[in-house]
């Protein structure tokens, strides 16, 4: 039987993996933007 407590870590690890993606994936999003925008220039 799986405790709470692993739970808990399981969720926060998944949570945070996933905050971190979606900031990797702004970043990258930003920095092609701002080439794009270069470019047109």
């Amino acid at each position: 039987m799986v405790g709470m407590d692993t739970v808990l870590v399981i969720e926060i690890i998944f949570t945070g993996l996933l905050v971190l993606a979606l900031v990797a994936i702004s970043f990258v999003s930003v920095v092609v933007l701002k080439n794009l925008f270069k470019g047109q220039n």
